[in-house]
């Protein structure tokens, strides 16, 4: 969905209540509807029972929104309504909140959608103790929800994340993520007269890393799609970076990425490492289609991270950003040894 939200007291006086309400509405209800869609449907979809699924795991959706919105309620009057908001006790409170959360929320979709998480550690030492950049690739829904998920919980990290402005149209994520520090990307036409770019965003929100804190970031900017592929590559030598453009054409699975972001965060705290995430098993799931046709998904989705201690990144802005490229060059790599399908031709965007 790329239409902007509304303004912030529309979401909170509007859209949040709604949910809750809504919620109450289908606590009473879902279980049984579930069960009579599922009795009809079964007889037409032997076996995969794609309706109730959609209207089981919708609804689960919104009572998990409303019960976290609840909860977020509590710790905004605990706080003294806001006064206190700020200081470390109910910074770590939002975060045990959100581990808690996505727990719960994994927990349905392993036994609703049948999807299973595997992750390969391997090459993902040396950054304890350490302040940590994040960069994943971005290719099907709900890879940040995944991310989020393995920095609060299995890396046990306060997360710092970057992401789209459009997501704020789910009330918990917006709540949550404007009392845990994040950053919402609103496109340059719309951003507000004096206000400060991605890279300067990014900066502010990446300085001064506690030890056990990650910043999340998608160089990238968005799913990929062939469009966007194109459109980047385009941008590089129009800019005249036509070395980077070939780089960028010769890796088919993924899309070049932007260095700004990156490179401000590395300079925001001296200390901080860098991981590389690459994931695969949703880039299949494009539209609203795909996703309907693949249910239940039954896949497994695999990660494999790479970590950089800080003293081994080179120093300098054209470095890091060749270092990044290449990153992106072995991630393609990974991609295209683990069967990962390339790019689709044609002119299908998504709707996220």
């Amino acid at each position: 969905m790329n239409v902007p939200p509304p303004p912030r007291w529309v979401r909170r006086l509007l859209l949040a209540p709604a949910v809750v309400v809504l919620a109450v509405l289908l606590v009473p209800t879902s279980i049984m509807l579930v069960l009579l869609v599922g009795g009809i449907v079964s007889w037409a979809l032997p076996g995969r029972l794609r309706a109730p699924r959609v209207l089981w795991v919708a609804s689960f959706y919104v009572v998990w929104d409303a019960a976290a919105l609840v909860a977020l309620f509590g710790l905004w009057v605990g706080s003294g309504f806001g006064w206190a908001l700020d200081r470390p006790a109910f910074r770590r409170a939002h975060v045990r909140l959100a581990g808690t959360m996505l727990s719960v929320l994994f927990w349905q979709v392993r036994w609703t959608l049948r999807l299973r998480i595997d992750v390969d550690l391997s090459e993902a030492d040396g950054l304890d103790g350490a302040p940590v950049l994040v960069v994943s690739r971005h290719a099907g829904p709900g890879d940040s929800f995944v991310l989020m998920d393995r920095i609060v919980n299995a890396a046990g990290r306060e997360p710092r994340v970057v992401l789209k402005d459009t997501l704020q149209w789910d009330p918990t994520i917006d709540v949550l993520l404007h009392r845990v520090p994040a950053y919402f990307v609103v496109p340059r036409s719309r951003r507000p007269h004096g206000a400060p770019s991605g890279s300067e965003a990014v900066a502010e929100l990446a300085t001064d890393l506690a030890p056990d804190s990650a910043v999340l970031l998608f160089p990238e900017g968005g799913n990929v799609t062939p469009r966007r592929r194109d459109a980047r590559i385009a941008a590089l030598r129009a800019s005249g970076e036509d070395d980077l453009a070939a780089l960028a054409e010769g890796m088919p699975h993924v899309m070049a990425p932007h260095v700004g972001g990156f490179l401000a965060a590395l300079d925001a705290t001296p200390t901080t490492g860098v991981a590389v995430v690459a994931h695969t098993g949703l880039e299949r799931l494009v539209t609203v289609r795909d996703i309907w046709r693949e249910l239940p998904m039954d896949k497994r989705l695999t990660l494999k991270i790479w970590a950089t201690p800080r003293e081994a990144l080179p120093a300098g802005d054209e470095e890091r950003a060749a270092w990044l490229y290449a990153q992106w060059v072995r991630l393609d790599a990974w991609l295209a040894a683990s069967g990962a399908p390339t790019v689709p031709s044609g002119d299908r965007d998504p709707a996220t």
